[in-house]
């Protein structure tokens, strides 16, 4: 099975590098590739023995194309491994401290365009070459020679090789397409394949009418100049009378790092050109050739690729899970790819009519997204990619899990049966949740074992599982410690303001928002609870179905008898009114910096608006609070130097009322 695998995987990534490289004509999308190929390293990692002579692994790019002369690259034109989020940019970054103690990056706008090799011998050029294969490229020397940012003479009568990267302006793709257009013609896909394109034309008239630009970036064997760092080489390049991007920055720390691809992320729009990521490279020639080389790539360099909001990938299987209110949703299971910068390999179908509606079928190439960029929903299919062989979805009709038959209500189908275990185990996930009682330390898998032991049947028992202490402590995974700060994280939701246990119940329709509105109404859960569907119709974003649903929901006997158990335990039942923490963050702009241990940065970032408060990246003169954790790197002395009051995670958390 794996070895089949990998022979498909290698079939896919030759195709698509022949598409990419000599046809200028990909039909899949880079992040596919990415995925591909990822796949394909971490089995042959694996699986060493499997490893193919073929492999795309071992190669760089594409083929030559036959109307070209080979041209062979004396030092190898290798390729970067990518990153894809600040988890994997850190990892990337103690790998490289694990050879280099304290070292120091430049930063490079990675231009979306096609790279080539300049040759000049006494000062003149004298030939130019595309990648290739990473060991033999195209000479198109005929094709560059028209491209006026490459300069034909360079200011020093030397021999030197130097490498770039040919690209289209964002105006000179336009205005090309325009053209075409008022011809009748096909407009050009994208700046990158048109670039690519324009200097693999036979006649050098038409390169020269496509206006194409060149940006280098790289200097081969740069020490024979006397050259000990990369920013010294872009900078003697430079003053040869080469382009080389202003935009390039020298860091030093991983902290102003992820700042300049914060920068870039939010306004590559601004540029002229297009650009896909951002370029990590370790400064120091000394340290690039302690690290080395794989067979592939640099150790000392890496590409972030900037997340894709929209992704292809295969829709492998649908399967149907079994949520708190009984809602049986389809669900696709997906081969894995990077969407925002994180891996997904599940996404949402919502239900039956949505799959019907957009014809989605198992085995389709289908577009994904993040909805409101966290949750992985598929968007549409790729029909022009069917083979013939895709399955027609058919929706279920029991349940899953306890097999009861399914009732459809408006566009859903509902387990009805109260005693469904998966309802019953979600609805415990959702108690435990961080925006319901936020009791630390009860993932999905200890909630399932727990479950199935006996111990937490219902939300009650989670007050009650102090009397299962000793049998805890025979678990695996579970000290002494561990199974007091559950105990203690337990007793402390006791505490919690009404409105994390309204969202915490479950009640059906009353999200966290909803729930907080009805406690402030209500002030406490026996006000609530004695409300009139006519009463609650009348408060602001409450219509007929939530109200509905709130007098069913304190109807319902067995729920009286829940929330009267949970009184008996002293858990709070009235609105705690923290306005007065929210005054002390409102208007305040915050950047966080360092390990908080225990929080995200996008938990500390929504804690802090939800008060009114303003998050941003870089400190400066009109920061009023940096937030600081462990490591706070470069932004903690800048604070300092400016004067700006700088709180740990105890004061933020005092200030939040948490």
């Amino acid at each position: 099975m794996i070895e089949k695998r990998i022979d498909e995987l290698i079939e896919i990534l030759n195709k698509a590098n022949y598409e990419y490289h000599v046809l200028d004509s990909p039909t899949i999308t880079d992040q596919e590739y990415d995925s591909y190929l990822r796949e394909l390293i971490t089995l042959e990692e694996e699986h060493p023995d499997l490893k193919r002579p073929n492999s795309p692994t071992v190669r760089v790019g594409g083929e030559v194309i036959k109307e070209f002369n080979k041209v062979t690259h004396e030092i190898p034109m290798l390729s970067l491994s990518n990153v894809f989020n600040e988890d994997e940019i850190r990892l990337f970054d103690e790998r490289v401290k694990k050879e280099v103690p304290h070292p120091k990056y430049v930063c490079e706008l990675k231009i979306d365009g096609l790279s080539v090799s300049l040759i000049y011998e006494n000062g003149k050029l004298v030939r130019a070459a595309t990648r290739g294969d990473g060991v033999t490229g195209e000479d198109i020397t005929h094709n560059v020679k028209t491209i006026k940012s490459v300069p034909l003479k360079i200011k020093e009568d030397i021999d030197i090789e130097v490498r770039g990267e040919i690209y289209m302006s964002k105006y000179s793709f336009n205005k090309i397409n325009e053209e075409r257009l008022s011809k009748g013609q096909e407009p050009l896909a994208n700046p990158r394949n048109a670039a690519a394109g324009s200097v693999r034309q036979l006649d050098s008239k038409i390169a020269a009418k496509r206006n194409l630009d060149c940006f280098i970036y790289h200097l081969p064997d740069a020490s024979r100049y006397g050259i000990k760092t990369h920013m010294e080489a872009l900078n003697y390049m430079k003053s040869l009378g080469f382009v080389v991007s202003d935009n390039n920055r020298r860091v030093e720390n991983i902290d102003e790092l992820l700042e300049f691809i914060d920068y870039w992320t939010t306004n590559r729009d601004s540029l002229p050109y297009e650009i896909d990521g951002i370029v990590i490279k370790v400064d120091d020639l000394a340290d690039q050739r302690k690290l080395g080389y794989t067979v592939r790539t640099p150790r000392w360099a890496t590409a972030y690729k900037f997340p894709a909001s929209l992704v292809f990938t295969h829709l492998k299987d649908i399967i149907f899970t079994v949520g708190r209110t009984g809602q049986v949703t389809p669900n696709a299971l997906l081969d894995p790819v990077i969407v925002m910068g994180s891996k997904v390999s599940r996404a949402t179908l919502h239900n039956e009519e949505n799959i019907l509606k957009k014809d989605i079928r198992i085995g389709d190439v289908v577009s994904i997204i993040k909805a409101g960029d966290v949750i992985p929903e598929v968007t549409s299919v790729n029909k022009e990619r069917r083979t013939g062989k895709e399955v027609v979805f058919k929706m279920i009709e029991n349940c899953p899990i306890c097999h009861t038959k399914l009732v459809k209500d408006d566009a859903s189908y509902y387990c009805v049966n109260p005693l469904c275990d998966r309802k019953k185990i979600e609805g415990l996930i959702h108690f435990v949740s961080r925006h319901a009682m936020n009791i630390e330390g009860f993932g999905q898998r200890i909630i399932e074992d727990f479950y199935n032991m006996g111990y937490i049947k219902d939300v009650v028992d989670f007050y009650h599982l102090d009397k299962y202490k000793k049998e805890l402590m025979e678990l695996e995974g579970f000290g002494s410690k561990s199974i007091n700060n559950l105990l203690t994280s337990i007793e402390n939701s006791k505490n919690n303001s009404l409105e994390r246990l309204l969202f915490g119940l479950g009640i059906r329709h009353v999200g966290s928002k909803m729930a907080k509105t009805l406690a402030k109404t209500y002030k406490n859960l026996d006000n609530l609870m004695n409300a009139s569907f006519d009463e609650l119709v009348k408060i602001n974003d409450v219509g007929d179905v939530i109200a509905r649903s709130v007098v069913d929901y304190f109807s319902d006997q067995d729920n009286l008898e829940m929330i009267d158990k949970l009184k008996s335990l002293n858990i709070n039942m009235s609105y705690l009114d923290n306005s007065k923490n929210s005054e002390i963050l409102r208007g305040k702009t915050f950047v966080v910096t360092g390990t908080l241990n225990g929080y995200t940065r996008d938990e500390i970032k929504e804690e802090i608006e939800s008060r009114g408060g303003i998050v941003t990246n870089s400190v400066s003169s009109k920061t009023d609070v940096l937030v600081v954790g462990e490591n706070p790197g470069s932004k903690y002395d800048k604070a300092k130097a400016l004067n700006i009051t700088i709180w740990d995670i105890d004061k933020l958390k005092e200030s939040l009322g948490d």
